[in-house]
């Protein structure tokens, strides 16, 4: 039987006044490829953050690869996130540097000390980097500085980091949010066929419904910090997953509404209101 490798229990995430997760209750087993699909703000983002341990909950339980994250510190830590790797939104690469040192940065939680330059980096490790390079599809730009290449381009050399780890299990936020159509299928495309090669566990966040479905092999949806749905993609069609964003959209068209008759109110308040002032300026 697959073995739960994350396990998140009656999660609570407050900033201020804002609850921005609320009671999550989520299992992940081993090699599972799962879509966390929701609006922007429904808590996605901070939901994956408290896996690599870049939140703490302020209630409830966050286990991964048996530890539990909120306690661990420094050493720990660091070597939690060594077994995690996280692809982001904005790619994060050094832009001065050359797309073969930026791939090299993932493996830094195994050495020791500064490193400067690829002169720095132990053999072993630049031909491991060249691989990965290899294996999503750039290794003929392996010297070019990373800021000349395009969103798509990038976004895989952040991939290719990410496998430095070694990780066990492969968090990305929104990792095609910047790209266009075909360029966010084929970076999706490819984030798949590797973890099916290596075996990865997958958590991904994304909020393309069709991307979604077509990539996942389970869909996670998140409404207001709330997990509203958590099912296999198989047989899943697209209306009953719009529903995440459906009762959203209708009430937010409803706060439009109210908020519209508020400002025609207010504007045909403003002239009455508007003369005494300009009368009064020009005393």
């Amino acid at each position: 039987m697959p073995s739960p490798v994350i396990e998140v229990r009656d999660l609570d995430k407050r900033f201020d006044r804002t609850l921005a997760l609320q009671g999550v209750e989520l299992t992940i087993d081993r090699g599972e490829i799962v879509v966390l699909l929701g609006l922007s703000g429904s808590g996605k983002s901070t939901l994956l953050r408290h896996l690599d341990g870049l939140e703490t909950p302020t209630s409830g339980s966050v286990r991964v690869l048996g530890e539990e994250v909120p306690r661990l510190r420094g050493r720990r830590l660091r070597a939690l996130r060594g077994r995690v790797g996280f692809v982001f939104q904005q790619f994060e690469l050094v832009p001065s540097l050359t797309v073969l040192e930026n791939v090299l940065t993932g493996s830094l939680a195994r050495l020791r000390g500064p490193r400067l330059g690829l002169w720095s980096y132990p053999r072993r490790l630049k031909l491991a980097a060249l691989g990965h390079l290899d294996r999503v599809g750039l290794l003929d730009r392996a010297y070019q500085r990373a800021d000349t290449l395009s969103g798509g381009q990038q976004q895989r050399v952040a991939i290719a980091r990410a496998l430095m780890q070694e990780p066990e299990i492969l968090l990305a936020d929104e990792p095609v949010a910047s790209l266009d159509p075909e360029s966010s299928e084929q970076v999706m495309a490819l984030i798949r066929e590797i973890a099916m090669d290596a075996g990865l566990t997958v958590v991904c966040s994304l909020h393309q419904v069709d991307l979604a479905l077509a990539w996942g092999d389970r869909i996670v949806g998140l409404r207001g910090g709330r997990l509203v749905l958590d099912t296999p993609t198989e047989g899943l069609g697209k209306a009953e997953v719009m529903e995440i964003y459906g009762r959203v959209a209708t009430a937010t068209a409803e706060l439009e509404a109210i908020e519209t008759e508020l400002a025609d109110a207010s504007s045909e308040a403003s002239p009455e209101r508007a003369e005494p002032l300009a009368e009064g300026a020009g005393r």
